[in-house]
């Protein structure tokens, strides 16, 4: 099974709560946003991720179905806030 390698960004509140501001997660090929996030949640711990993930693929926003390549750098924003 062939596997490509994704980096991971968290800001803000998720860099927090994660301990970490990056990361990198090995994933099947063919694997989407979904997936990861899902991987994210499971095996790294991270099950406090809401339902709905604001994620951005090489800096440009993407849905959850958007499939990744080797070598992606996705983002994980949190809501923003205003006053």
């Amino acid at each position: 099974m062939n596997t490509l390698s994704v980096r991971t960004l968290f800001f803000g509140v998720y860099a927090e709560l994660a301990s970490s501001r990056e990361g990198v997660a090995e994933m099947p090929s063919g694997s989407t946003v979904g997936d990861l996030v899902d991987t994210l949640r499971g095996s790294r711990g991270l099950d406090w991720l809401p339902e709905r993930v604001v994620v951005a693929v090489n800096q440009s926003y993407a849905e959850i179905g958007t499939q990744l390549a080797d070598g992606d750098e996705v983002a994980l924003i949190p809501p923003v806030a205003g006053g």
